[in-house]
């Protein structure tokens, strides 16, 4: 048995016995006087108590004397808390000096900034007299805020107001030219009154010139105050903390000397020597060596692992046939934590610390663990990290973005250098479209990844067909991984490109792993991965790892694959319901922009409708939301309006159908359950009309339309807003507005005006300015765009600009008709010398047939008064009018029947017909067209 210097007991043959006697006599000394049975060194008896409890009591306060360990622990905790104490104190007085700064000046700074900006400071600043009109309102503010002093200056820093009077007009102390270059201005300074903190802002105007300064100031000693408070509170908990320091010492030490007191060379012997067997029974090596290099204690576990001979204690180090290495470090003594050596065919892991670092004898100790099979585990342990590692960062950074080819870049990216040298990505022509894949068409190369860039692989965007005995096309036929451990060998592999199969494999490119990209039952390409840096080919379980990286990726290249083709479907579908060009008309000259949202397609739309008497309807809508359901919607509502429209209803009555019908679709939806009621969906409904110049609109929830006079002035019409369609119970209003000829009628959706950084009052602004700035339609929507188009739109953008015409009133002919039949004969009359002047002979007979057939209904089921009106527009345009509210209706005569004829004759020489209501009764209109030599109206 091995044991250390100064032990009593069994002896260790490696050690000298004098030694081993005078340790024997270090331990007995302590006993002397008092045996663990409460007997002296002779075996006399000795009290329990008396002179005992005075013995105790002595070496209770020897041991809070400071002269004992316990004494010397009290002392370091009364220190400590000591430490504690005035630290904390400094901290509070530097972090109340500290706030009170910090307060100051962002109270002042929040007066001055305030104070600046209130309502009429700069009219007040340019009147005669700012002094009179400022300093009781700067000393009504001062007061409130309670700050020290308001002083408002002009630019040369003069002061208007102060609270002392005598002071107004002299100049202000303080740092004011940041505050004239538009800055603000914050600096402590010692004043009159004390420290302070003084804070100096610009007031400036609306187009940012500067006309005068505000400053607010605050003394120090007027803020704070909690150390003060704080300071009682902390220095009774360092009372307390020091008594119960003095208590838990005072407690420890009465149990120490208890315990220590009764143990006797035997007990300590025994407790030796369970030490020496725990020492030789650890399987870590444990040597002590001296302060000359000597080896003092070696345990059995590092006679083992360092080969020591027998007699290896009082040997020096250097001297015991270890390797250089390993004997240097021992014998320096310096500190080492792990230092891996090699000592025959072990790995060992050395921890050396010196003893000598708290006043111990000189020497060092060190411990020895065989790390061998150790390495061989960390080594496979750190892999399978590495490999976890690889695939939690597969599903964070595979996959960010709907983009197919995005997201093969990245898992290409990915897998290079940490587990390829190069990677490519090869998929199907139809998932890059979006849609399903076909077996045996081609591929293309979406993404290629390497060590370096001039590697002979198909470049990135080719389209490829791989060979049967490919190793790709295996992995499409099988839906399994394929690898090729010795490419120089794969005849199979190089039968797909002789001559580029020999410049990789000439390149350094050995083995590849070749793994389907498989979503399901569904094969959307192949990736494969390449090595050339590592000499040996992929093992198994990087197969497994590069299919687990595929099949993880592959989830996200489907789901990119699905966006893609939703996107494109609804893409198709908001472009194949939006107007993809305006109707001829002659009332507006019309110009349009609409930019979909980044995110996708959404339910924003505008439309251009002709109606009956060369009127057209302005339509400009808005679907919340983005995706199929909001363009499908919007397709809906177009059509709807559509519809409508050709009813010639009023604007408010067209949006209470409009409304009704959401309510209806949102009642079918919420039935079945499968799509989202529609929320949130505005509309509005212009009607111009270029004879009377003037339009009628009513608005569900839309943002109200700006009209541009001819010269420049900008306003926003206050047509009642109404409820949102679908929401119903309330009724829409229409407004009429009279539009001067040249006026500019500008439709928009919210998308424009507002988002997530902007307010609709700040963008009502800024369209405002844009306005006046532009003049033609083309250029009103270019100026618009430009000003308020944010750089990542997060909604649609529609916006319609129309510029008014008139139809001259030398195109317009209208005439009363009395309720006589005769008065028919007058009509035609009428019509030959009108169409005689408008050069439209050949549309004679025609139109006197069909306004003698409509005048004579009028007269005959109508009521007073009864009016014709021609009008010259793209078309030959006729209305009658009269009082009553009944509707005719074609019908089909029989053979037998006397009448029923002339509404379908009217019908068949005109090219469309109608009725339209008015207020006041009906208007029966027709519209024929113009031969070609016919005078259009000018454009």
């Amino acid at each position: 048995m091995v044991r250390l210097l100064g032990r009593s007991g069994t002896r260790s043959p490696r050690l000298g016995g004098a030694r081993s006697a005078a340790a024997h006599e270090r331990v007995r000394r302590p006993s002397v006087g008092r045996a663990p049975g409460g007997r002296d060194g002779q075996g006399r008896g000795v009290p329990r108590d008396g002179g005992g409890r005075g013995r105790r009591d002595s070496g209770l306060r020897a041991a809070l004397g400071g002269r004992s360990l316990a004494g010397q622990v009290f002392v370091f905790q009364v220190v400590i808390v000591l430490l504690l104490v005035v630290a904390a104190v400094v901290a509070l007085l530097l972090q109340s000096r500290s706030d009170t700064t910090r307060e100051a000046r962002s109270r002042s700074l929040a007066v001055a900034q305030t104070f600046a900006n209130s309502p009429g400071i700069v009219a007040a600043l340019r009147s005669p007299d700012p002094t009179a009109v400022l300093q009781p309102s700067a000393e009504a503010a001062r007061m409130a805020a309670g700050v020290d002093f308001i002083v408002v200056t002009d630019t040369e820093g003069i002061r208007y107001t102060h609270p002392k009077p005598d002071r107004i007009g002299k100049k202000f102390v303080g740092n004011i030219a940041p505050a004239l270059a538009g800055g603000i201005v914050v600096e402590e300074i010692e004043g009159t009154i004390g420290r302070l903190v003084q804070a100096t802002v610009p007031v400036e105007t609306t187009d940012g010139t500067v006309v005068g300064l505000v400053s607010s100031g605050i003394t120090t000693k007027h803020v704070g105050g909690a150390a003060n408070r704080q300071l009682p509170l902390l220095l009774g908990a360092a009372g307390v903390a020091l008594a119960l320091a003095t208590a838990g010492t005072a407690l420890v030490s009465r149990r120490l000397l208890r315990q220590t007191r009764g143990l006797g060379p035997r007990e300590m012997t025994r407790m030796y020597e369970h030490h020496d067997a725990v020492l030789h029974s650890v399987r870590e090596g444990v040597i002590i060596i001296g302060g000359e290099g000597e080896l003092l204690l070696a345990n059995d576990e590092a006679h083992r692992l360092l080969h020591l001979p027998d007699d290896a204690e009082r040997r020096q180090v250097l001297e015991l046939g270890l390797d250089p290495e390993t004997a240097a470090l021992l014998a320096s003594g310096r500190v080492a934590t792990d230092e891996v050596h090699l000592v025959g065919d072990r790995l060992l892991a050395i921890n050396q610390r010196p003893t000598d670092l708290a006043g111990g004898p000189s020497g060092s100790v060190a411990t020895l663990r065989d790390s061998t099979e150790l390495r061989a585990l960390s080594g496979r342990a750190e892999a399978a990290r590495e490999r976890l590692h690889l695939l939690y960062d597969a599903g964070v950074t595979v996959g960010t973005g709907l983009n197919v080819g995005r997201t093969a870049e990245e898992l290409a990216e990915l897998a290079v250098p940490r587990f390829a040298d190069f990677a490519t990505v090869d998929l199907f022509d139809a998932v890059l479209a979006g849609e399903e894949p076909e077996a045996g068409s081609a591929l293309r190369r979406t993404a290629l990844s390497g060590i370096s860039k001039d590697a002979p692989l198909y470049p990135l965007g080719e389209q490829i067909r791989f060979v049967d005995s490919s190793p790709q096309a295996r992995s499409l036929r099988t839906g399994l991984p394929v690898t090729e451990p010795d490419l120089a060998a794969a005849s199979g592999w190089q039968v797909q490109d002789l001559e580029r199969s020999a410049q990789i494999v000439d390149f350094g490119i050995h083995s590849l792993i070749t793994v389907p990209v498989r979503a399901g039952a569904l094969v959307l390409g192949v990736v494969t991965f390449w090595r050339s840096e590592r000499p040996e080919p992929f093992d198994t379980d990087e197969v497994a790892l590069a299919e687990e990286l595929v099949a993880r990726a592959a989830v996200s290249i489907d789901n990119a694959r699905r966006f893609t083709r939703e996107h494109g479907l609804a893409v198709t579908l908001q472009r194949s319901l939006l107007p993809r060009r305006l109707p001829a008309q002659n009332a507006l000259d019309i110009a349009y922009r609409y930019l979909p949202a980044q995110a996708g397609v959404g339910g924003d739309w505008f439309d251009v409708l002709p109606l009956s008497g060369a009127r057209v309807a302005l339509v400009v809508g808005d679907v919340v939301g983005h995706g199929l359901h909001a363009a499908a919607t919007m397709g809906r509502l177009r059509t709807a309006v559509h519809n409508f429209s050709a009813l010639d209803l009023a604007p408010d009555e067209l949006l209470t159908l409009l409304d009704e019908l959401v309510g209806r679709i949102d009642q079918d939806e919420a039935s079945d359950g499968t799509a989202a009621p529609v929320t949130g969906a505005t509309c509005l409904y212009a009607v111009y009309d270029p004879v009377k110049q003037r339009c009628t609109m009513a608005r569900a929830g839309h943002p109200p339309p700006a009209v541009v006079s001819p010269d420049g002035t900008v306003e926003f019409s206050d047509a009642p807003a109404g409820p949102p369609l679908g929401v119903g119970g309330l009724p829409f209003e229409a407004t009429e507005l009279q539009l001067a000829e040249g006026s500019r009628l500008v439709l928009y959706t919210d998308g424009l005006v507002e988002d997530r950084e902007r307010d609709i009052d700040a963008g009502l602004e800024l369209l405002r300015g844009a306005l006046v700035r532009a003049a033609s339609p083309e250029d009103t929507c270019q100026a618009v765009l430009d000003a308020l188009l944010p750089a990542r739109p997060s909604d649609d953008i529609a916006l319609l600009v129309a510029r008014t015409r008139a139809l001259g009133a030398d195109r317009v002919a209208e005439r009363e008709v009395p309720m006589d039949p005769a008065a028919v004969r007058e009509v035609r009359a009428l019509v030959g010398r009108q169409l005689a002047e408008w050069d439209l002979e050949e549309l004679e007979f025609t139109t006197e047939l069909i306004l003698s057939e409509l005048v004579t209904n009028a007269i005959r089921y109508g009521s007073a008064p009864v009016r014709v009106r021609l009008l010259l527009d793209r078309t030959l345009i006729c209305e009658v009018f009269d009082g009553s509210s009944t509707s005719p209706h074609l019908r089909y005569a029989a053979l037998s029947d006397e009448g029923g004829r002339g509404l379908f004759l009217v019908a068949q020489l005109a090219e469309r017909w109608g009725t339209r209501y008015t207020p006041n009764g009906k208007i029966i209109w027709t519209e024929q067209p113009l031969p070609q030599a016919a005078p259009q109206p000018p454009l």
